[in-house]
């Protein structure tokens, strides 16, 4: 008689909880994943994708302005807002369908619930049900976080419900400076909309390389989007529809809808881990785990942004992945965390893998820097003024590539395949080696012969 209701009771049905559940109940466990609110998690449904179909329709605004440098007369465009959202909609319900129809095809249980540890093998539903479960993965994902209470902080609003604005704000008020903050700022400006963008450091994207920070706001901010840096948001009062931010810095700004995107904290709370003995990282306040997802409890489990590591989708897929094969599939996978591509869809985008060259030049003796900035060759038409960054970071003493980061349209995807060169310890003699295509933006990467700049780092006395 099995000892347990189930082989494996996984909490969250996010993109990672979810792969781990189908791999899991392919290699023949018994697997129940429970999800509070809708499958599909952040990414599927308020974050990654539906943020990517406004960024597409935010696009169009450009593209009909540039339209008239390649001969074309277009009538004046108008952009319905609520309509854009009923599409978006449609798709997320789509996709949070075949989400729930692929688990359970693989064979895994379902369960639209909360559910909570009783002990450490027992998790009660918001059902009432209890279930005892031989290993439990933890995949509650993340939250946004607002930060230290201010007054007016309930009339602010989060990149939840941005999805679901009834109408376009003519102007709105962004305070952060990462991925989100960016992202979001650029969707509302290229639908129209007057924009200011605060954050409290020096400088936008930080933890990314210096020139790419640079170029990103130079571009923004000739978009028309307000960058104010170096303050916080105090205080927002709202008068009828109309809000009034205030300002570290003592000035205030008038708005339709105030934004907050300062980061996101693991969603660890209410899930009854004291029962359990699974300890909280204290330096980032996620799960603590090792190499193989493994908390302090050897058979609880956690992955994604729950951990609070690197969270993006496709790290917590390949976590839940390897913890699926390593726990039932009887090979012993470890993620490799090193080198792993991202992008910020801001406009322009950033593509971006490996060292930057503040990074490099701490970690290696002699550092190459290749750089390109250029007018694409779109805006020699269209007359946009635009200007795209290439850039390749090198370490001198073995000529490989540690870097690599790119501003401008498609950088994304032109990251993504260039992961695969920075993944596989590519040289720059090897770049040099691949012939250009011809005429592409991209074409740049294999052409830039002269390094920019040469670092040598002095030897101690």
């Amino acid at each position: 008689m099995n000892e347990f209701d189930v082989d494996l009771f996984v909490i969250g049905g996010g993109s990672g909880g979810v792969r781990a559940a189908r791999i899991a109940a392919g290699y023949g466990a018994k697997v129940m994943i429970v999800e509070e609110y809708r499958m599909g998690g952040t990414c599927v449904i308020r974050g990654c994708v539906p943020k990517k179909l406004l960024v597409y329709a935010s696009h169009i605004r450009h593209d009909v302005e540039d339209a008239a440098g390649f001969g074309w007369t277009i009538p004046q465009a108008t952009f319905d807002w609520p309509t854009l959202i009923a599409n978006k909609d449609r798709e997320i319900a789509r996709l949070e369908a075949a989400y729930t129809t692929n688990v359970e095809k693989s064979g895994a249980r379902v369960v639209k619930t909360r559910a909570v540890f009783e002990d450490p093998h027992t998790l009660r539903l918001g059902t009432g049900e209890t279930v005892t479960a031989k290993h439990v993965l933890i995949a509650t994902g993340g939250a946004p976080n607002h930060g230290q209470a201010i007054p007016g902080i309930e009339h602010v609003i989060s990149s939840n419900e941005v999805f679901h604005l009834p109408q376009l704000p003519k102007r709105i008020v962004i305070q952060g400076g990462g991925y989100i903050a960016l992202e979001f700022a650029c969707i509302f400006a290229g639908f129209g909309s007057d924009v200011t963008l605060i954050y409290r450091g020096d400088n936008i994207l930080r933890g990314f390389d210096e020139d790419v920070r640079s170029h990103v706001r130079d571009e923004m901010e000739k978009d028309g989007i307000t960058i104010l840096t170096g303050c916080t948001v105090n205080k927002v009062d709202k008068h009828g529809k109309e809000f009034t931010t205030h300002l570290s810095n003592g000035s205030s700004i008038a708005s339709d809808q105030v934004m907050f995107a300062i980061g996101r904290h693991p969603a660890v709370a209410n899930l009854g881990l004291e029962k359990t003995g699974v300890a909280i990282n204290p330096k980032n306040g996620g799960i603590a785990v090792d190499g193989f997802s493994r908390t302090s409890v050897p058979h609880i489990y956690a992955i994604g942004d729950v951990t609070h590591r690197i969270n993006l989708t496709p790290v917590a897929i390949r976590e839940g992945h390897a913890f699926a094969d390593t726990v039932f599939g009887k090979k012993t996978v470890e993620v490799d965390h090193a080198d792993i591509p991202t992008a910020v869809f801001s406009q322009p985008e950033v593509g971006t893998i490996g060292l930057t060259e503040a990074q490099a030049r701490a970690s290696f003796a002699r550092v190459d820097i290749y750089k390109a900035n250029f007018r694409p060759m779109k805006a020699t038409l269209s007359g946009r003024d635009t200007r795209m960054l290439m850039k390749l970071v090198v370490d001198a003493s073995t000529d490989r590539v540690v870097g690599c980061h790119i501003v401008g349209d498609g950088a994304a995807e032109m990251v993504q395949v260039l992961g695969i060169a920075v993944k596989m310890k590519a040289t720059k003699a090897d770049f040099d080696a691949t012939m250009a295509l011809h005429p592409t933006a991209a074409e740049e990467l294999v052409t830039m012969r002269t390094p920019s700049a040469r670092h040598v780092r002095e030897a101690a006395e």
